[in-house]
């Protein structure tokens, strides 16, 4: 089934929806959420709460791109979920690894809703990796999207993990630089 057909199943409010939906999505959401929680029942969890929450947002919304939408709907979930979990015990895993490395390149919550709406901030990141190696871009897409792992990048980009960490770490430099040049204060 398409993407197109399934999101005219949600049109329709047809509960396959989320039946196609879990056929075609449920690993893609399953990894997204994995690398993040590290937690099979939190992943079940948020995984089904990313259903829950399509069924809720299509109608009104309507995705361009669906396979984007419903991994953006996982990830935040995801973060959310995260955030509460480790409210109170501040662990040293993967996720509190991967947003600390971008804390210095990319402005807390609060001064972006100061600064700049966040999809400005979007926009503008978005124009930087057009801007950057594909390679590059690749790196940085698969950490900081798919919440994934040096050692796990490495192996399947058939790469060393030090030229992983160097491209990441040039790469979140030449963010900064980019965003402190449109204004935004890091």
């Amino acid at each position: 089934m398409t993407d197109t057909e399934i999101v005219d199943l949600y049109l329709k409010r047809s509960e396959s929806a989320i039946t196609e939906t879990a056929k075609q999505y449920g690993s893609y959401c399953s990894a997204i959420a994995m690398n993040i929680l590290q937690n099979k029942e939190d992943v079940d969890e948020c995984v089904n709460d990313t259903y829950l929450r399509l069924w809720n947002s299509i109608p009104p919304q309507l995705p361009k791109t669906f396979s984007t939408f419903i991994g953006r709907i996982t990830r935040n979930l995801s973060l959310d979920r995260y955030e509460i979990r480790n409210a109170q015990k501040r662990k040293g895993n993967e996720t509190n690894l991967l947003l600390s490395e971008l804390e210095n390149c990319i402005p807390s919550a609060r001064n972006v809703e100061q600064d700049v709406e966040d999809n400005e901030l979007i926009q503008m990141i978005e124009h930087f990796l057009s801007t950057i190696r594909q390679e590059d871009m690749a790196f940085f897409v698969h950490r900081y999207w798919y919440s994934e792992s040096v050692p796990e990048i490495s192996r399947k980009s058939d790469v060393g993990e030090s030229k992983v960490r160097m491209s990441l770490h040039r790469t979140r430099k030449k963010l900064k630089k980019h965003l402190e040049k449109r204004g935004i204060t890091i």
